[in-house]
């Protein structure tokens, strides 16, 4: 499609190609291309004053920055989105510009003025609903504050923007919450629920086609060293494999069990009524529930009818003290099953 819009004059959609293309590019890693597209994007925005184009563009460019390490730049091309008049913009977007300049300051380790910059970005989405904004805000707030050392902080605005994220259907923040979630169950003495995060989230960034930035992989480079050490091999690859087999619901599910908790100092929970007494059966059939499957390929996989699948949920339930299936995915990652 850009290639064809090439062809015809300048226009918007243009801008807007040339920055789709320009963000597929840096998801796939090719930062250099990433950049060259949405340098062009800029220009011809510019040219034709197209404002959203413009501040598109600058906001890619802070991004694929940050990406590359370019901790100044990226933080240079945020400014000046801030440059661009709110009521040249749509709304949605003049928040996402807004917040451009935390995000770059925050993943650039600038954090000087961003408690105050974000409390403002969250009461902009807050007022327009935007329950993504709201998510991306509340997200960025706890990697603030885990880079800032305030790791009770962390926890809290982990869970309230994983909360968002489900509720608003966001994977692609469901996949961040695992990196951070990773984080701080290394800082907190839990390295086996780290590796297992952090297998997580590699594995569902491949099933998604995203690269991983590289800054993530540098900053988990150290923790997850000392995290692998404090292992055995066999603890590691358990815990990698637990990972890998691990829904992205079930996954962020356990990243915010993880980050209710204060690390190995606090006390265990008290049992559930009922958890022991489960069948190897019933524990299959919690497995399968908290893979996601439904009644029916429950009952495929096993070879049973579905009423039987639903009899012996029924029955799971009065043991558990679960009713809901979220509450069964949450019993299999607290019990280990999976």
């Amino acid at each position: 499609m850009v290639t064809a819009l090439k062809d015809g004059p300048p226009s918007p959609h243009l801008v807007d190609g040339l920055l789709g293309r320009a963000a597929a590019l840096s998801n796939l890693g090719r930062l250099d291309d990433a950049a060259a597209e949405a340098r062009t994007a800029l220009d011809l925005a510019h040219r034709i004053d197209y404002a959203a184009g413009e501040a598109r563009a600058l906001v890619n460019l802070s991004d694929i920055a940050t990406y590359a390490d370019q901790g100044e730049e990226a933080v240079a091309w945020a400014r000046r989105t801030r440059q661009i008049p709110d009521d040249r913009l749509p709304a949605w977007y003049s928040r996402r510009v807004g917040s451009s300049l935390a995000w770059a300051l925050v993943f650039n380790d600038k954090l000087d003025g961003v408690a105050e910059l974000c409390d403002q970005c969250l009461a902009a989405a807050s007022a327009a609903g935007d329950l993504s904004e709201e998510a991306d805000i509340l997200f960025l707030m706890a990697v603030a504050a885990f880079k800032g050392g305030q790791l009770a902080g962390a926890r809290a605005r982990l869970i309230e923007s994983a909360e968002l994220s489900v509720n608003s259907g966001y994977p692609l923040r469901l996949i961040d919450i695992l990196e951070l979630g990773g984080h701080l169950c290394a800082a907190t003495g839990r390295p086996a629920e780290a590796v297992t995060l952090w297998s997580a989230r590699a594995t569902q960034c491949r099933a998604s086609g995203m690269v991983e930035p590289p800054h993530d992989k540098q900053d988990r480079e150290r923790p997850l060293a000392e995290a692998t050490r404090a292992l055995t091999a066999e603890q590691v690859a358990a815990a990698q494999r637990r990972g890998a087999e691990m829904t992205l619901a079930a996954a962020v599910e356990f990243a915010v069990i993880m980050a209710g908790e204060d690390g190995a100092d606090t006390p265990a929970p008290a049992a559930r009524p009922g958890l022991t007494r489960l069948s190897a059966r019933e524990r299959e059939l919690v497995t399968l529930v908290a893979q996601g499957r439904t009644d029916a390929q429950i009952a495929e996989q096993l070879f049973i009818s579905v009423r039987t699948v639903r009899t012996h949920l029924d029955r799971i339930r009065d043991k558990s003290g679960c009713r809901r299936r979220a509450d069964l995915t949450r019993l299999a990652l607290e019990e280990g099953i999976i």
